[in-house]
């Protein structure tokens, strides 16, 4: 049987679970009342620091579902997230318009990557 191990654990959720030499991160997002290009930075430097913390990178990155509270706001997240994504490592992703947990955010990124 695998190790599985949890870091950051709390009540409801961990932000990083390992298993099998996958990284799953919880979902990542920004800071209430920010635009969404600024949620959207917020959350990948989250994500940043949450892989490296795991042993890995963006380049390593699997599959990302990225939930928007209004998808008239794909172009605006999309800019900063093509800034942001490794070339050559695009990982496989889905985007889809979502009620988030309070109508102040925007964004939400779920990660999952290779360790």
């Amino acid at each position: 049987m695998s190790d599985i191990t949890r870091h950051h654990v709390g009540d409801r959720m961990s932000q990083i679970v390992t298993h099998n030499g996958t990284v799953y991160l919880a979902g990542q997002v920004g800071n209430p009342g920010d635009s969404v290009a600024d949620q959207t930075k917020t959350c990948l430097e989250k994500v940043d620091a949450l892989l490296a913390e795991a042993g890995s990178d963006k380049t390593r990155i699997l599959q990302t579902i990225i939930w928007l509270a209004d998808m008239s706001d794909f172009a605006e997240m999309n800019a900063v997230w093509d800034g942001w994504v490794a070339p050559g490592h695009a990982p496989a992703r889905a985007t889809g318009e979502a009620k988030l947990a309070t109508p102040a955010h925007l964004v939400e990124f779920i990660v999952t990557a290779a360790g």
